[in-house]
């Protein structure tokens, strides 16, 4: 876009409209170009406008977007920075990195949740920001293109916000978290050997729930394969 029409563009502009786009170059580092994008990305769903064909108007279709290109720019950047690591490390760094409540953090750290248009307490919808701040990446997508949204990933967002040894280095109890949950929820969990592979010296648990499966983990230790269970569990049920 010629830097005529966004001068014309700026003009044009109500002060409502003004005070956004400053916010939004103060959040980007760069003019936007399709402001209509950025406000999507801000119109949280329970502000929905419902369209003469019945949809509804949200930021949801712009965080599957935003998930989907996150998930490339953190995928990339991790395999080259340990070149070393299997699979499963890999997983588990952005899975930690693209989480909710990481994202969540990120939102509130940088100001999207001061942005967010939305009709509901924060308690309302528990992954509101972590979801916006996705939607808000799919606009950048759709506005500048994958290379420019890289490069404002990695240096204004991972850079200076994400601590990757920190990441690295927290093993996070799940299975505290399940039982934390099922004893305020008043739910049942037990812990159950399903196989002990002598061969492979691998030991398979399930986790119960009320008496029902909900997830299994395996590992060659015991307490690990409890572990890799409930942190299947704690995503079954929305927990992390």
């Amino acid at each position: 876009m010629a830097i005529s029409t966004l001068i014309r563009l700026w003009f044009l502009a109500d002060a409502k409209d003004k005070a956004f786009i400053r916010a939004l170059q103060s959040l980007l580092g760069f003019y936007p170009r399709n402001i209509s994008l950025y406000k999507l990305a801000f119109s949280h769903r329970s502000l929905a406008l419902e369209t003469t064909g019945g949809n509804r108007l949200s930021n949801e279709r712009l965080e599957y977007l935003g998930d989907a290109v996150l998930g490339a720019v953190v995928a990339d950047l991790l395999f080259k920075k340990y070149p070393f690591k299997d699979e499963g490390f890999l997983t588990e760094m952005r899975s930690r990195i693209v989480s909710r409540e990481h994202l969540k953090h990120l939102a509130v750290k940088i100001g999207i949740d001061e942005m967010l248009q939305k009709d509901a307490g924060p308690g309302t919808y528990r992954s509101m920001y972590g979801d916006a701040f996705e939607a808000f990446i799919g606009a950048i997508y759709l506005d500048r293109g994958y290379a420019i949204t890289q490069h404002y990933l990695l240096s204004r967002i991972i850079r200076p916000h994400v601590d990757l040894g920190e990441i690295e280095s927290t093993e996070k109890n799940f299975k505290s978290v399940i039982l934390n949950w099922s004893q305020r929820e008043r739910k049942s969990v037990v812990f159950e050997t399903v196989e002990e592979d002598p061969r492979a010296r691998l030991i398979t648990v399930r986790l119960m729930l009320d008496g029902k499966q909900v997830a299994l983990g395996s590992d060659h230790v015991k307490k690990k394969a409890e572990q890799v269970a409930a942190e299947r569990a704690c995503r079954e049920l929305g927990l992390l």
